[in-house]
């Protein structure tokens, strides 16, 4: 059996409660909750509704293409995020994992000139990581089950080969 970092449903619930607590706690109050898709989606509703945040952004972002698999380095996919006139916007961009860092990096790099501050939070953060984000859950090197996403997709993404 491989070694894995197994997140159920029970548990995301524990860590999301968590990682706002840490938030809260520091004292730090955003504006803004920045997911970043698809992992992050999850994490940042639930940190919205915990702290209080009705504004949330979505940035959609492509480098894992598989388990274990990436590309070369990350790319923002369109449309890209225009934050108009929150020049002094603190903002909290939410997701999953910092694995190797590079997506949270890229997307902190991308929005801080547009904002006042910008501070990180994950579930998970591995110690490859180039981010060293701001609130995390856990620490571990393994490979991680997100419950949402240890099944199979139920059809095949458009555009997929259909040759069975």
């Amino acid at each position: 059996m491989e070694d894995l970092e197994v997140l159920t449903w029970p548990l995301y619930g524990s860590a999301s409660k968590d990682l706002a607590l840490m938030v809260s706690d520091d004292g730090f109050k955003p504006d803004l909750i920045l997911s970043i898709a698809r992992g992050g989606l999850l994490i940042a509703g639930s940190l919205a509704y915990a702290l209080g945040v009705k504004n949330l952004h979505v940035m959609n972002v492509e480098y894992y293409t598989g388990r274990g698999e990436r590309l070369e380095f990350p790319v923002i996919l369109p449309p890209p995020l225009t934050l108009v006139d929150l020049e002094s916007a603190r903002v909290l961009i939410a997701d999953d994992v910092a694995d190797t860092g590079h997506t949270l990096a890229m997307v902190r790099d991308y929005v801080m000139p547009q904002v006042g501050e910008v501070r990180t939070a994950v579930i998970y953060q591995k110690p490859i990581s180039v981010m060293q984000c701001d609130y995390v859950w856990r620490h571990t090197d393994k490979w991680i089950d997100f419950p949402w996403s240890t099944d199979a997709a139920l059809v095949r993404p458009h555009g997929s080969d259909d040759h069975s």
